[in-house]
This record gives C-alpha cells, sequence and structure tokens, in this order.
C-alpha cells in the first residue's frame, strides 16, 4: 500500500510546500562546506511508524546524505530512545528536516493509539468471537486528503487492520445507500442478491445496519460482512446471536479506548474506529544535530535541538 512512488510522491509535494524557492536561512546563513550528524531522538515513549518515510526525506533532498536506522516501523520505543541517525551535508538535513519529523511524528502517533487500542480490545478476556479468535481493531475513510496510505501503514504498525482502502476496493452500502433504496421502494435483500450477480465474485459486500430489525434482511441478502452501528452493548450482543456466524460482524460507532473492551467482550468479529486516524495527536520526536564547519579556516562545533 505505501510504496515508494506514494512516498516520494508526497514527499515532494511537502518539501515543495516548504521550500518552493530554495531555504533562505539555510542558504544564507549555512556554508556549503558544513555538514552535519542528526540523532532522532524519542521524548516520549511510542511505537514507531513511518521511520522509512523519515530517511526518505533527506536523500531525496540531496541523495549524499545517510540515515542509519536503529529502529523498526512496529517497534515500541521508550523515552530518550535513539531510533536513527543522518549525516550529510547540513543544508540538506536541515531542508528535510522538519517534513522528516511531521511525517514521522504523525505516523508513529497513530501507530501508538493503535496500539492503545489493540491493547485495550485484547486485554479483556472476553475479547474473542464466535470462532475463538481475537477481535480485528481496524480503521476508517475518515483519514487525511492525500495521506491515506500512509496512516493506514501506521495503523498496521501498530498492531491494527485496514478497512477498506477507498471507494473502489469493496461494496459497503451505508445507512445514506439504503435510505435512498427505501426511497425508491426498492427491497434490501433482493437488491443486495441483484449487486452480487453484477459483481465480481472477489468482491465482498458488507451493509451497515442501526438496529436490530434490519438484519435480517441483510442476512436473506447474502451480505459477506455486517455493521452494527451505534448499537448498545445489550444490542451487539443480541446481533452477534442472530447473526449466528452467517456474515463477518462489524461493530462501529461510540469506540473509545474506555469503551473497546466491552465492545471486544459481545463477540463481534472487527471493531471499526476513525479515531485511530482523525484526531490523534503526534508523538514527541525530536532531531539533536552535531555541527560541524569551517568557516574562514577554523572548524566550528556546535550543538542544536530541533523539533
Amino acid at each position: 500500500m505505501l510504496s515508494a512512488t506514494t512516498i516520494d510522491s508526497a514527499l515532494r509535494l511537502a518539501l515543495d510546500e516548504d521550500a518552493p524557492w530554495g531555504d533562505i536561512t539555510g542558504e544564507t546563513f549555512i556554508p556549503a562546506t558544513a555538514s552535519a550528524t542528526a540523532k532522532l531522538s524519542a521524548r516520549e515513549a511510542g511505537v514507531l511508524a513511518g521511520i522509512d518515510v523519515f530517511a526518505r526525506a533527506f536523500t531525496l533532498v540531496d541523495p549524499s546524505a545517510d540515515v542509519d536506522l536503529t529502529s523498526a516501523d512496529g517497534n515500541a520505543f521508550a523515552a530518550g530512545d535513539t531510533l536513527a541517525t543522518v549525516s550529510g551535508p547540513a543544508r540538506a538535513v536541515l531542508r528535510a528536516e522538519r517534513i522528516a519529523l511531521n511525517f514521522c511524528q504523525r505516523m508513529s502517533g497513530i501507530a501508538t493509539q493503535t496500539r492503545a487500542f489493540v491493547d485495550a480490545a485484547s486485554s479483556n478476556s472476553a475479547g474473542t468471537n464466535t470462532d475463538g479468535r481475537g477481535v480485528r481493531i481496524v480503521d476508517t475513510r475518515k483519514t487525511t486528503p492525500g495521506l491515506r496510505a500512509f496512516e493506514k501503514h501506521a495503523v498496521v504498525c501498530g498492531g491494527g487492520h485496514n478497512h477498506r482502502f477507498g471507494l473502489s476496493d469493496a461494496v459497503m452500502v451505508k445507512d445514506n445507500h439504503l435510505a435512498v433504496l427505501a426511497g425508491e421502494g426498492a427491497d434490501v435483500a433482493a437488491a443486495i442478491r441483484s449487486a452480487r450477480d453484477r459483481l465480481s465474485h472477489t468482491t465482498t459486500i458488507e451493509v451497515e445496519v442501526d438496529r436490530l430489525a434490519q438484519i435480517q434482511a441483510v442476512l436473506d441478502g447474502g451480505a459477506d460482512i455486517i455493521m452494527l452501528d451505534n448499537f448498545s452493548l445489550a444490542d451487539l450482543r443480541a446481533g452477534v446471536e442472530l447473526i449466528a456466524g452467517r456474515a463477518i460482524v462489524e461493530a462501529s460507532g461510540n469506540v473509545s479506548l474506555e469503551t473497546v473492551g466491552d465492545i471486544a467482550a459481545t463477540g463481534v468479529d472487527v471493531i471499526s474506529s476513525g479515531a485511530l486516524t482523525h484526531s490523534v495527536r503526534a508523538i514527541d520526536l525530536g532531531l539533536d544535530l552535531d555541527l560541524t564547519a569551517e568557516v574562514g579556516g577554523v572548524e566550528s562545533d556546535s550543538s542544536v535541538g530541533l523539533s
């Protein structure tokens, strides 16, 4: 999902946005001969995501930059840990540092949030579905426009799973679709069966319901996945019992760190939450630079902390 082409495209846009006519500060104050070594340091605990994106930001600015990764996506880290070391021309390091940090901090925030949700769900001893497997924590389409691949990658780094990437890769009939069907006088079960006849055999059909009374028609239509949206815990348990393994059961709505364990205990297969991506806090990471430059034949050393 997060290909090299996708990474380069997003980074180029971000770098061009940040310095469309060059870095006037770096080009004015930093000698062209200056070199820099920078350490990516964690200032709080978290789960790492986007370290390859971080590294690529520097080599895009200057291919001679070298990035030594000391941790990998999906790894937990503690405050004070060094996650990577960057070395190269000082101007290039300083130009790329904010873009590199922006991506890695936000992606690590998503991974950290996802890991917290996964742990909260799995720590509930009853948090298994009807097949005895652990419930899946999945994301939604509530992502930053243009950065969906990055944010969904971060969810996986945190131990979560991805829902559909977009509108093109799976059928998901939501409440507004059902409202249109109802307005047309269509039968839901018949509409699902008709769609099945027109779709590839590899395409799944998910249908969202917001009350127990809607489930039977969706089952009759042969949906692969039934989303129980904003159900109470009691209704989630009743929905799982009614569906009885005939479809994957997804719970959505009112999902938070405080509620996800109780939702997992109802026996649903999947719990989806937009909170994994849409309102996450970036993890505090920083770059600490040691600059060495020759100015007028005199070598000078300095340490600069960047965040």
